[in-house]
């Protein structure tokens, strides 16, 4: 028993100080450069071998090629979502500083992602249902997402005490977080244009392996691309939160040399 409680405490320790921004600051920019150089070339084989060389769909024909953009761009805006989701957490319960500032980046980067899903989304619209926008019930609650994504945003550039902010910017995230399952959900739930699922865990997909490939990769880099982004933003986040800090003054110092 007391071995299995040191042994707790000890890795406890160990994942406290690596959340401190100083270390997190030390170690990030090899995963972030890492991050966006490897998404950045599967983002690029991804979308050549997708919107060039992949065949034409049977029903759609070459319109269903905006899926390379769009259902990457919609499931990483998911993504980075529900990821504030935890931080908003780990924030509130264990008052660690670098959950805030992560939290903070992801937002103008899910905001950009799902204003791109939602443009994708009504270039698609055009010929499938022949209009840019309907009030289908995954558009919506997908347009729901961007303005919780603006709501943060204006959180965090209207109060300058920066503690309230996050505070109140994790409240926000939490309340908004079962807006998700509905955007997953919705076209099961409802009646909707929308059509379903074009990549299922528990069932077969039913898209051409020469589509399906470069949809996968295209995610997957994306996936990376953002996480890459946000590491770096971060990394400008905590030295700018720090910067009263002797750490982060010698740091700044060695930029204004460079």
């Amino acid at each position: 028993m007391l071995n299995w409680l040191r042994l707790n405490w000890l890795s406890w320790q160990w994942f406290h100080q690596w959340t401190s921004p100083q270390k997190f600051y030390g170690i990030s920019l090899t995963l972030a450069r890492v991050f966006a150089f490897l998404g950045l070339i599967g983002l690029a084989t991804g979308w050549v071998w997708g919107l060039v060389f992949a065949p034409e769909d049977y029903l759609q024909g070459n319109s269903y090629r905006i899926i390379f953009v769009h259902v990457p761009s919609a499931s990483a805006s998911m993504a980075v979502y529900l990821s504030m989701a935890i931080l908003a957490v780990i924030s509130l319960v264990w008052r660690i500083k670098l959950a805030d500032m992560v939290a903070r980046q992801c937002v103008t980067v899910g905001m950009a992602l799902t204003a791109l899903a939602l443009l994708s989304g009504a270039i698609w619209g055009k010929p499938t249902w022949g209009t840019y926008w309907v009030w289908d019930a995954r558009l919506t609650s997908m347009l729901i997402q961007f303005f919780l994504f603006v709501g943060l945003w204006a959180i965090h550039n209207a109060i300058d005490e920066q503690k309230l902010a996050d505070k109140a910017a994790a409240i926000l995230v939490l309340v908004g977080v079962v807006n998700l399952p509905i955007i997953k959900f919705s076209v099961e739930w409802w009646n909707t244009l929308h059509q379903p699922a074009t990549i299922r865990i528990t069932q077969e997909t039913t898209m051409a392996m020469e589509m399906l490939i470069p949809l996968l990769l295209s995610m997957f880099a994306t996936y990376l691309c953002v996480a890459g982004l946000v590491i770096y933003r971060t990394r400008l986040e905590i030295l700018y939160r720090e910067r009263k800090t002797r750490w982060a003054q010698d740091e700044l110092a060695q930029w204004e040399k460079a």
